[in-house]
């Protein structure tokens, strides 16, 4: 299986984009005059979270087409030049960026939601890009912060850090939320 196969495999599920008939007409015209560019837009607008956007490197974008990355760079360049995407750079190589999906072409959520169309992104990662790479399947587990269930109680324990961050008094230790999961 190819990292294209194996990213396409890990879409999210169950979500939904909207978008209208005038935006179907003009990406028939896209698919016409660019079709990798419009493959680009269905790459990208299958992705984007909440708010419109999300972030990848052009690697990841031509594994995902299934094409060389100057493909990809003239199918962006399409898409930017016509208004289809508002693209974003993170960092200062211009390889990974954020793409935020023209809000009248496509959306998600409700409609009077789509002026907070520039504030988050889904961010797709390609272990290939990865400097740790090699030891990936092998990291320390991050620290997780214990949850409570409701009608739980915490029990503090150990000594605690030393000051600035010391131990509470007895009786006066703040309570946790719960986080409402059922058991």
């Amino acid at each position: 299986m190819s990292k294209g196969q194996a990213l396409r495999e890990k879409e999210p599920r169950g979500t939904w984009v909207q978008t209208e008939r005038a935006a179907h007409e003009a990406w028939a015209g896209l698919m016409r005059e660019s079709p990798n560019a419009a493959m680009l837009m269905h790459l990208l607008v299958a992705r984007v979270g909440d708010q419109n956007a999300v972030v990848a490197s052009q690697k990841v974008l031509a594994s995902l087409m299934g094409r060389h990355i100057n493909t990809v760079k003239n199918a962006l360049r399409v898409l930017k030049d016509k208004n289809w995407i508002e693209v974003r750079q993170i960092g200062d190589r211009g390889t990974v960026n954020a793409y935020i999906v023209n809000d009248r072409i496509a959306w998600t959520g409700p409609r009077d939601g789509i002026r907070y169309s520039l504030f988050s992104a889904r961010v797709l990662l390609s272990d290939e890009e990865q400097p740790d790479r090699a030891i990936l399947d092998n990291q320390e587990p991050l620290r997780r912060v214990p949850s409570l269930f409701g009608g739980e109680r915490q029990l503090p324990s150990g000594e605690g850090l030393p000051p600035v961050s010391q131990p509470f008094f007895n009786g006066l230790e703040p309570d946790l939320p719960a986080t409402g999961r059922e058991e």
